[in-house]
């Protein structure tokens, strides 16, 4: 395969990537949380670590560890869906009313693509995002930091397989954590 086919493949992939993490923006924007729901495979794990400040030399202890420490949470596919059951209800203490939610998604990296990036049929995508939440009159937060996911190919649709959130602050002034990465 020539070089610029394989750059021509790189950046079809990356736009179909990129589309794929559009589209769950604004479905998690509009509230569709069950189509949301769709885009996860059975076994995803969605991951946020807790930041800590360290000191120069440290960096290793700047996040809490994967199954060992406490971290804003680690839940599969059953703990997201029950999630959303219980948004949906409409007697969610901490979301009644609804909060008003804008995603944003950018610097989407393709970093590995499986087997090959023409016939991926799973992707190691990092991005950056910024949420902005709304909540009742005076509420508001602003979230931001990074996103480590792989993308797997699920009867020819992207589903999120993993989802690790990387917060910028260490310090978490929302009241709660009640909407999605």
């Amino acid at each position: 395969m020539a070089v610029s086919e394989i750059r021509i493949d790189h950046l079809l992939l990356k736009d179909e990537i990129e589309q794929f993490l559009y589209q769950e923006a604004e479905l998690l924007d509009e509230r569709q949380f069950e189509d949301w729901l769709d885009l996860l495979t059975e076994d995803i794990r969605y991951w946020m670590p807790m930041r800590r400040n360290v000191k120069f030399g440290e960096l290793d202890r700047e996040f809490t560890r994967e199954g060992q420490d406490i971290n804003w949470f680690d839940e599969g596919k059953d703990t997201l869906v029950r999630r959303v059951n219980q948004i949906l209800t409409g007697v969610h203490w901490a979301e009644e009313p609804l909060s008003r939610i804008c995603h944003s998604v950018s610097n989407v990296q393709v970093l590995k693509a499986t087997p090959s990036v023409s016939q991926a049929t799973e992707v190691n995508v990092k991005c950056r995002f910024m949420i902005y939440r709304n909540r009742v009159q005076t509420e508001t937060d602003f979230l931001v930091g990074k996103r480590e996911e792989v993308l797997r190919s699920v009867d020819g649709q992207w589903k999120i397989a993993q989802r690790k959130i990387i917060l910028d602050q260490n310090v978490l002034l929302a009241k709660n954590l009640t909407f999605f990465f």
